[in-house]
């Protein structure tokens, strides 16, 4: 999340710019979902399921909502959706501040959810909204910068989790990729450039790990998504588009899922910062290379 947001306003004034179209990918709609509907906001992790039709999201004041898209020849129009319900504490209390900042999101096939917290580092499993339970913690986790920790989750085909965080560290240091299996280990590295920071990730149907990433040059947001092959020893990945500044709000959270024409579509949703100036956005690519 961004704490700070500089001529906010110009972000939905300034929509208009195209995406780059010299990459693999299609701009099929931005949906608007007024704060009106979900009386909430800053919505940093997002799940679909294979259907295309139900959510889940995560906010970073420490609220779930699960929902049903409506859409139009496959074109999001509307949302139905339950009350944001709060994420417990281990404790069974109500999470308050940076303790409850809740980043990324993780659907696993049995239901079992995780959800990455910065501000105080860690991964919880949820049964439900209500049912915290802790997962293993490394020590690396505590070295984090602050505001800037496991900000992207993803489950592989394996059912394991795996976390990538905000910040590298330094500014020609590639973001770690930690997968956990009873331990964190680090399985790769995402190369950094052009000022982009991981904020979201999640495994698609080909099996390849695709990573939300935004940059804030100082007057606007820009995104980025990119996809990589964990097997291989390229950091660099694929690009699959690049919006321009102002294109969209402050994307977070990601979903990769396979529409019923067989195309591999990724769905993001915005971090409003619960700012009047921003807006909850969901935004859908359809991915067009193999």
């Amino acid at each position: 999340m961004l704490k700070w947001i500089a001529r906010a306003g110009v972000l939905l004034l300034c929509g208009c710019a195209a995406t780059d179209r010299t990459l693999p990918a299609t701009h099929l709609g931005t949906y608007i979902w007024p704060v009106s509907e979900h009386h909430y906001g800053g919505f940093s992790g997002l799940e679909i399921a294979a259907d295309g039709a139900r959510f889940v999201a995560v906010s970073d004041r420490a609220g779930m909502v699960s929902g049903r898209f409506i859409r139009e020849n496959g074109v999001i129009t509307g949302i139905e959706a339950a009350p944001v319900q709060p994420l417990a504490h281990l404790h069974g209390r109500t999470m308050q501040g940076s303790k409850g900042d809740a980043e990324g999101l993780a659907l696993r096939d049995d239901g079992q959810m995780f959800v990455s917290f910065e501000g105080v580092h860690r991964v919880w499993g949820y049964r439900a909204p209500d049912q915290p339970s802790d997962l293993p913690r490394d020590p690396r986790f505590a070295q984090m910068e602050g505001n800037a920790g496991l900000e992207a989750l993803a489950i592989d085909g394996a059912g394991r989790l795996v976390a990538i965080p905000e910040r590298s560290g330094q500014l020609t240091s590639g973001f770690p990729v930690w997968r956990l299996d009873g331990t964190w280990t680090e399985i790769s590295t995402i190369a950094r450039s052009h000022g982009f920071l991981p904020v979201g990730a999640d495994f698609g149907p080909d099996g390849r790990l695709y990573v939300l990433e935004r940059a804030f040059p100082g007057f606007g947001f820009r995104s980025r998504l990119r996809r990589f092959d964990l097997t291989s020893d390229d950091t660099e990945g694929e690009t699959l588009f690049t919006s321009a500044t102002w294109q969209f709000d402050n994307l977070e959270g990601l979903a990769v899922w396979q529409d019923a024409g067989g195309k591999i579509r990724a769905t993001m949703v915005s971090d409003d910062n619960f700012r009047r100036l921003q807006r909850t956005q969901f935004v859908e690519f359809r991915i067009d290379s193999p």
